[in-house]
């Protein structure tokens, strides 16, 4: 069957489209980007072992998700390589279960393996040492590389046509090195600001910075 020019033309505007990110009504939903450094969440617990009995987190500075923050304190990290990373942002408030968030790069300086996971997914993750002034905590597992992940509230899931658990792909051209990633994971909360979160890897690989927009592609 011949296909016509006008039936061309549809097919070369759907691409384009695809290439620019753009949603159905043809307009360009721009997403803007947080890099996330290598970081420390902590238990009550923990926090104690590390810093002394009765002591809490110095709030420094509010992270552009609501409540979350970092903290004045930073740590030591220490994997089978003996090689430390010293300097590791403790971010508040305090969690249910210690987690320690690192890049690929990171990790061939520790010596370790961690898994891609959804944060708070830490079973059988890596084990890591934690340095504090006052202590040391050895974690059986808990280290991480967090997924490549998008936060938005409910109602930029309905404007996005997603729900939370979904998985889309990201047109990231707004670098100095475009790329598309897969596999990008929706997290909806009414507590989230939109934003798509990346480590430190992702960023140098692509030239984006905080700020930096991408867009979700089309199917």
């Amino acid at each position: 069957m011949d296909i016509t020019s006008s039936e061309i033309a549809s097919i070369v505007k759907k691409v384009i489209s695809e290439m620019n990110g753009e949603n159905s009504t043809g307009q360009t939903e721009e997403i803007p980007i947080g890099i996330s450094n290598r970081h420390i969440h902590l238990t009550k617990e923990d926090m104690e072992t590390l810093f002394g009995k009765g002591y809490e987190l110095t709030p420094l500075k509010d992270l552009s998700q609501p409540g979350q923050y970092a903290c004045k304190e930073t740590l030591t990290l220490i994997g089978p390589s003996m090689r430390a990373i010293e300097g590791v942002r403790v971010l508040g408030p305090l969690r249910k279960n210690s987690q320690i968030e690192i890049s690929v790069t990171d990790s061939f300086v520790l010596k370790l393996k961690p898994p891609v996971r959804e944060s708070g997914d830490t079973k059988g993750s890596a084990p890591v040492t934690i340095i504090g002034p006052k202590g040391i905590v050895n974690l059986n597992e808990g280290c991480i590389i967090a997924n490549r992940h998008i936060h938005m509230s409910p109602s930029d899931a309905e404007k996005f046509g997603v729900k939370d658990g979904d998985y889309v792909t990201v047109n990231a051209f707004s670098g100095t090195k475009k790329t598309k990633w897969y596999d990008v994971q929706i997290r909806v909360s009414d507590k989230f600001r939109l934003e798509m979160h990346i480590d430190t890897d992702d960023a140098n690989a692509t030239g984006l910075k905080n700020g930096s927009t991408v867009t979700i592609a089309e199917d």
